[in-house]
């Protein structure tokens, strides 16, 4: 995943209704930084630096961890659904700090934590990998972040896949079985080849009209 940076933009924090007020002094700097972690540890690496901001009395320098995330249901095997959140960037999470050698510290040591995403500079001798410099997002890229959590439509997440075997539960299909053939979760649909009047038709269905069969 890619993250533009601007150096010469201006900005504090995001644009929600969690906005906090600016410093009053100049030489606090909120930007907003995009963090690698470790896959599938994003809210364990959130609520660790949170208690380590806290441990080290980093609170004035250190504002707020965020893991952009958009509501979403699974659908169970008996048809019904659980809220449940689906992360917009998987594997980051989005840190509002003032930086500083200290700062970079806390959140650089912090357990599953790869690194910031930024500009790669070069070592001066040798071979490997060189530091890589943390770059603040945008504005129009913080923006975007978060109007695109705050907007997005819930995502329907379903356990089927084709060439599975389902019984419809619902609807005008009731009681027929048949074979998942597509699934479609941006639709929370999918199609399966039914037997009606002995010959194998595709049907389309909604996620929660079906359930699959032991």
């Amino acid at each position: 995943m890619m993250f533009a940076s601007d150096d010469d933009s201006q900005y504090s924090n995001q644009p929600s209704e969690t906005d906090e007020s600016e410093e009053s002094t100049s030489s606090v700097q909120k930007r907003w930084y995009a963090v690698q972690v470790a896959s599938g540890c994003e809210k364990r690496v959130k609520a660790t630096l949170e208690q380590r901001i806290q441990t080290l009395d980093m609170g004035e320098r250190i504002f707020q961890v965020e893991i952009p995330q958009a509501a979403a249901f699974k659908i169970r095997k008996d048809g019904s659904r659980q809220q449940t959140d689906e992360k917009i960037f998987p594997g980051y999470v989005l840190v509002q700090m003032d930086m500083d050698d200290e700062s970079w510290q806390v959140v650089k040591n912090t357990p599953h934590v790869i690194n910031f995403v930024g500009a790669e500079q070069k070592r001066r001798y040798g071979r490997g990998r060189g530091h890589v410099k943390p770059m603040p997002l945008s504005y129009s890229e913080v923006q975007r972040i978060f109007r695109q959590r705050d907007e997005a439509e819930p995502v329907v997440k379903t356990y089927l896949t084709p060439g599975e075997k389902i019984e419809v539960v619902s609807g005008p299909f009731k009681d027929f079985d048949g074979e998942v053939i597509e699934v479609s979760p941006e639709r929370s649909k999918l199609k399966a080849l039914l037997s009606i009047f002995g010959r194998d038709t595709p049907v389309e269905l909604e996620f929660n009209q079906v359930r699959k069969l032991s």
